[in-house]
């Protein structure tokens, strides 16, 4: 079956379903001469357990070392004789594999991405090299303050859920990967129900679904891989690292997920950090020069939202950062200004026209509605939910999201006492339930 919808900038979105539950979502763009391929599977870390915590990441690295048919030389030189771009990424909810070139080579590109995505035969040498690349990989996350801010503050939002479990995998399951569990992780995940082949550029739905059928079609439909939301349970932690001379500090709290209410929160975040003359950067960075780097977003997706502050700054300047950042937010759950909502609701717009030029940004939000959703949302339904948020709207999801448990995360140099002092401050405008 398939169904399609335009767009008011000329492009539109077609996507058929084969027999198997795989889907195929087309986003014509009649005049761009080139085409960007994915094949999106609803597979990472959130569907992971401890136990194989990383295997997602491993596997995507060994997709490209060969297959059936093609060593890893092979595959580069096929895409590069097509003048084509190979790569792929692992992210929490979805694993990707993506190529570009001309647009009329695009059911060329399914092939080949069905190749490696079906047909990888992880040798046992390709395996025991790219372990190596991954555990320097690893070795340079686990250096990284804000890295290791992001993972602590991850585990005090979510405990023991996979929503925890960071994407670059645990250095023990690594090690110890073998070819059987990916094969075995790849049979189990990889079936028609999680799996969208999606394309971008001027290209037509009739030649993707062949190529798809030709490159999927036998796979098992398999179920949806489902797993249960996470429930926000908040805390505060630090992690001490040796020669770091800054601290990086990750604050945060939940927001509605994607198919829920999450429009006013994501205004807030724009409201509160977007641009240097949002309150965060102009108190933050522009008037007291507090913190060098700061930021304020919200992350939307299927199974829950968050909504993030962080900031890197000299150790000495932790406690004066959380005493101006929880007064600043506290004022928002007071009063959002006119102003600075219209600032933001125009910031947003524009990222949204920005996104609408890359076409590689459309097809991930496209294919991960298909997953997420079941549906591709028109890019005129978000800016309508954006419009409609009033001041007092988003004033009144700040007020919401200070009520929420809070998890706060420091990493690199952080000073004695340093989270005792944080809740004080968190605790002194009741913030977080503290």
């Amino acid at each position: 079956m398939a169904h399609s919808a335009a767009v008011d900038d000329g492009s539109s979105v077609e996507v058929a379903t084969l027999a198997n539950g795989v889907r195929v979502l087309a986003l014509r763009l009649p005049h761009a001469p080139t085409a960007s391929v994915s094949i999106f599977v609803r597979t990472g870390s959130l569907h992971e357990s401890r136990r194989i915590n990383g295997i997602s990441h491993v596997e995507e690295h060994m997709a490209f070392k060969g297959t059936h048919t093609r060593d890893c030389q092979q595959i580069n030189l096929d895409a590069e004789l097509l003048g084509a771009e190979v790569n792929a990424h692992t992210d929490k909810d979805h694993t990707a594999y993506h190529m570009r070139g001309l647009a009329a080579d695009a059911p060329r590109f399914v092939s080949m991405l069905g190749d490696i995505v079906r047909n990888g035969t992880y040798p046992e040498a390709e395996l025991a090299r790219e372990r190596s690349v991954i555990l320097q990989e690893l070795s340079e996350d686990d250096d990284d303050p804000v890295s290791t801010a992001y993972k602590l503050f991850d585990h005090h939002c979510f405990g023991s859920h996979p929503m925890a479990l960071p994407v670059i995998g645990a250095r023990r399951v690594i090690e110890t990967l073998s070819r059987d569990d990916l094969l075995g992780y790849v049979g189990r995940q990889y079936t028609g129900a999680n799996m969208v082949v999606a394309a971008a550029g001027d290209v037509r739905l009739e030649e993707l679904a062949a190529a798809a059928e030709a490159a999927f079609g036998s796979l098992p439909a398999g179920t949806p891989n489902l797993v249960a939301p996470p429930r926000h349970i908040g805390g505060l932690g630090a992690r001490r690292q040796s020669g770091a001379s800054q601290t990086h500090v990750v604050l945060g709290f939940p927001i509605p997920a994607l198919a829920e209410p999450h429009h006013a929160a994501v205004l807030a975040a724009a409201v509160f950090g977007e641009g240097m003359s949002s309150p965060l950067m102009d108190e933050i960075r522009e008037r007291r020069g507090i913190a060098y780097y700061c930021s304020c977003s919200a992350d939307v997706y299927e199974h829950c939202g968050q909504f993030i502050v962080e900031a890197s700054m000299a150790p000495e300047r932790v406690d004066e950062y959380l005493e101006a950042v929880t007064t600043l937010l506290a004022a928002h759950a007071q009063q959002v200004q006119a102003l600075s909502l219209q600032r933001a609701r125009k910031q947003l717009t524009v990222r949204e026209l920005l996104d609408a030029e890359r076409p590689q940004r459309r097809l991930e939000r496209a294919a991960l509605d298909l997953l997420s959703l079941g549906r591709v949302r028109d890019p005129r339904e978000r800016a309508d939910a954006l419009d409609a948020a009033s001041a007092a709207d988003v004033s009144g999801a700040f007020a919401t999201l200070l009520r929420q448990p809070v998890a706060l995360a420091m990493a690199g140099r952080v000073k004695p006492g340093a989270i005792d002092r944080a809740r004080e401050a968190l605790a002194a405008r009741q913030i977080g339930g503290l």
